[in-house]
Formats: structure tokens, sequence, C-alpha cells
């Protein structure tokens, strides 16, 4: 119930949003009534199609359920530009008003508006466009140097390849998998992390288009923690599901690995909500480090959300690995991921923990990426000193 209560009140946010880009746009459009009509038709159209997208995968009819999400999340990608670059103009029109109370007549008003309203579908368009290019090739390699410092010499150089939010569901299917598969197991690492969100739907759905992660290949394995989507589709049978391909899932708890005499620890923790769903889920990163040897100096904790990491950096760990963002995925909700994580993306420094955030290596919801790319990221583990 509460759920669905959500849902209501967000369609109908949703019409108010399109009520006002029609009535801020549509008046001025420099077209015949017709083309008018039209541009309000689909507004009326876009109401029905976002929240149909969204909804497609409770479907159980194929291909029908992957061709409506396909049309309603292009259509949120389209309409989230449109509403964004509304808003812009507004701003830039109030601000021309301005300037036109001081200085009367020294801007062409009129011409503005005109052309103005003309521009924010034709940029919408283009920005979907190139979104939708960069959401759908395939994830570029990141390498990204992490300093340690008193990192012991076997462990200089120490790679481990980090995939995140892939999002295997109605968009993303078994042929993006395998691109990003192939590409990881071409870097060769001493170990993979998968840092969560892999599937958007149920094993029964999903399992052959997450079969290829079954390939992934490293010298010490792919090591696996739950994201919100996994408990969002069933987190008991994907963590079945994902031991079955061969992964390591890490349930708040760790493993030694030796490597050429020296030894580095790997602790994953579930989900920072996953104690909502189920309280045996809970995260807790201390409990992740319970019997480990005090010995080791170099400890990397693997954990979907970066606002894990004060816990993190409380219990002793050296590095984080997390994901969650997509960078904000498209502007502009880059600059609302920091209400609620403490980190964006990127290598970043938290007393004496490193966290690094990637951008994901999917996306979520519409396939549109702009100005946060999708990554695949190889960390080297180096020499380094003190912060």
């Amino acid at each position: 119930m509460r759920r669905s209560g959500f849902f209501v009140r967000a369609i109908g946010i949703g019409v108010l949003l399109h009520i006002y880009v029609g009535l801020r746009l549509i008046p001025e459009l420099p077209v015949g009534p017709v083309l008018r009509g039209l541009a309000a038709l689909w507004l009326v159209l876009s109401c029905g199609l976002i929240p149909a997208g969204m909804l497609a995968r409770t479907l159980e009819r194929q291909p029908l359920a992957d061709r409506l999400a396909w049309i309603g999340l292009l259509t949120m990608g389209f309409f989230s530009s449109l509403l964004m670059l509304t808003l812009v103009r507004d701003v830039a029109l109030a601000s021309l008003l301005t300037i036109d109370a001081l200085w009367p007549h020294t801007v062409p008003l009129a011409r503005w508006r005109i052309d103005s309203a003309a521009m924010v579908p034709l940029l919408a368009l283009l920005s979907t466009a190139i979104g939708f290019i960069n959401a759908r090739r395939r994830a570029r390699v990141v390498t990204v140097d992490v300093p340690i410092e008193s990192l012991p010499a076997a462990l200089d150089g120490f790679t481990i390849v980090q995939i995140s939010d892939i999002h295997v569901g109605p968009t993303i299917k078994q042929r993006y998998v395998d691109a990003i598969v192939d590409a990881v197991n071409r870097l060769k690492p001493d170990l993979i992390a998968v840092t969560g969100d892999v599937v958007d739907g149920s094993v029964a759905q999903l399992s052959t288009h997450t079969r290829p992660l079954g390939r992934l290949s490293a010298r010490y394995g792919a090591y696996l923690v739950t994201g919100n989507h996994e408990y969002y589709s069933g987190a008991d049978q994907w963590i079945a599901e994902f031991e079955h391909l061969g992964l390591h899932v890490l349930m708040n708890e760790h493993v030694v690995l030796d490597h050429d005499g020296a030894r580095v620890l790997i602790a994953g923790v579930t989900d920072y909500t996953a104690g909502h769903f189920d309280p045996s889920h809970r995260s807790d990163p201390v409990a992740a480090l319970a019997g480990a040897p005090g010995d080791v100096r170099v400890r990397v904790l693997l954990a979907h959300q970066p606002r894990t990491a004060p816990a993190a950096a409380d219990a002793g760990f050296t590095l984080q690995l997390s994901g969650h963002t997509h960078g904000g995925q498209f502007f502009p909700w880059n600059f609302f991921v920091r209400l609620q994580q403490p980190f964006t993306a990127g290598l970043a420094r938290l007393n004496n923990l490193w966290v690094y955030t990637s951008r994901g290596t999917g996306y979520w919801g519409p396939p549109k990426r702009l100005g946060a790319p999708s990554e695949i990221t190889r960390l080297r583990l180096v020499a380094g000193a003190a912060a």
C-alpha cells in the first residue's frame, strides 16, 4: 500500500509537470494549430507512457513488456530534458524581463520567446539522442591508482577490476552483459569486484541474461555484494543464482588472500538498506571483519552505497569500492546525488579510508547518459605516502 501510494503521488506530480511544460512552450511555438495540437497530444501520451514503462517489468507477457519499457523509458529521458530546459528557459526569460524593465526595448523579448520555445524541444531531442548513444555503447575502461601507505612490495600493482550497477533488465540484455565480461577478462585482473545493482527483475525473468557473468575470470575470482535493486528483485533467489554462476557473494564477511607472500583482506557488506527488507541482512562493516587477522594491513571493502564509508573508516578499512550513484547519470541529477550520498564519483578520502565510487557499468531507467559516462574501473594498489 505504501509503495502504491507513492506511485500515485509520483504520477500526480508528473501530470502537473507536463501541464507546466505545455503551458510554457506550446502557446509560443512558431508553428500552426495542427502541430500545436500534436505537441499537446504528445504530452498527454507521455503522462501515460512514463509510468507504463516503469511498470512494464511486472508484466509476464513478452516481448510486449520489453517494448513497453523501451518506449516508456525513452519518453522519460526525453521529458526529463524537456522539463529541465523549460526551467532554464524560464529563468533566462525572467532575466531578460529584468533587463527590459531597467533598459526598455534593449532586448527583443517577443523574438526570444518564440525562438527559445522552438529550441527547447530540439535541444531535448538532441540531448536524448546523444545520451542514448553514450548509454548503449560498452562502458569505457578507467584506470585509477590508489596510493596505500606502507603497502607491502608484493601488493604494489595488485589489480582489482570493478563493475557496478549493470541493471540487467528490460533494456539491458545478454549481449550487453557479454560485452562487459569480455572487456573485463581482457584486463586480466587479480580480482574482480561486482558492487551491486546487477539486476532489475526476477531470476525467472533474467537468469538467461546474467549468465555471461559466470565467465568472469580473475586470478582470485570474482566477488559480489548486493545492491538495493537486488532486494527489489528477490535478493535470496539472486544470491543463490550468483553463487551458482561462480561468483563469491560476501554477506558481511571477508576472505584473506595470499598474493606472492603478502596478504590482502577482501570484505563485503550487504546493501546499506538491506535491513529494511530482511533484518538478518543488515549491513555491518564491523561484522565483515569478525575473526580477521590483525596483521593484514590492506583491507578492501565492497559496499554498494558510498554512505557506508563512515562506518568503514571507523572499522579500519583501507579502501572502499562503491557504486549506486551512477555519477548522476545525466543532468541535473548529478547535483542531487550529494543530498543522499557523501561521494558522487571517483576517488575520495575520508580520514584514513580511500573511497572509490563508480559511475556504473550500465544505467538505470532511461537509456541515457550525459556528463557521467559508464565505466569499467581498473584499480591498482600502489605504494604511497600518508595523506
